[in-house]
């Protein structure tokens, strides 16, 4: 083993030290809320990418989509023919832009919270996907204290992600893990259309 091949074992070996050390740490079991914001594209395919692995463990997850609801969705489509065990609640009235009706996308947000919070008190939902949740409560369509309180009470081994931009910043102090999606550059906004099977 030559000079340099040596310098890089020990440095791994170092590495490897402290974060065996690391995972040592990490003792306690329990389900985690993870927030994904940030105005970067991601967002929503990390939370569903999570769905299909949690799935593919053997555990029972489901999905309430928020604002996409009426929108072509590759990733409902896979989950809703491949895993239709797999609960998934869409709130009926899509993009706020395109009801442009406030009373009617509250009337629709109000009845996937109340489906929500039944996957919330579920113990056999290892994992829910509350996709563009953030959203309801920028609009005040989902009283956040509600939100809240239901977040904390969840069965214990239960998992929660949340997706959307300008999660506030109550939701990111509840949550355990928090990852903000940066946008650098997006294909759209160099009048590239949104390619299905890509972007949804």
């Amino acid at each position: 083993m030559n000079e340099e091949e040596k310098r890089h074992q020990a440095r791994m070996q170092k590495k490897k030290e402290l974060i065996d050390a690391k995972v040592a740490q990490a003792t306690e079991e329990r389900g985690v809320l993870i927030v994904l914001s940030g105005p970067g594209k991601g967002k929503s395919s990390s939370g569903f990418g999570t769905v299909i692995r949690c799935v593919g463990h053997g555990y029972k997850a489901a999905v309430v989509q928020f604002i996409k609801g009426t929108w072509d969705c590759g990733e409902r489509n896979f989950l809703q023919q491949r895993c239709p065990e797999v609960p998934f609640i869409v709130m009926g009235s899509g993009f706020t832009w395109e009801t442009q009706s406030r009373e009617r996308d509250r009337e629709a947000a109000q009845l996937a919270w109340q489906q929500t919070k039944e996957l919330l008190r579920d113990e056999s939902v290892y994992l829910v996907l509350l996709d563009e949740l953030t959203y309801m409560l920028k609009y005040g369509y989902i009283d956040a204290e509600d939100v809240y309180e239901a977040l904390r009470n969840r069965p214990r081994e239960q998992s929660v992600i949340i997706t959307g931009r300008g999660a506030p910043p109550a939701l990111k102090e509840l949550a355990d893990t928090v990852s903000m999606i940066d946008n650098k550059k997006h294909a759209f906004h160099s009048g590239i259309k949104a390619r299905k099977g890509v972007e949804f």
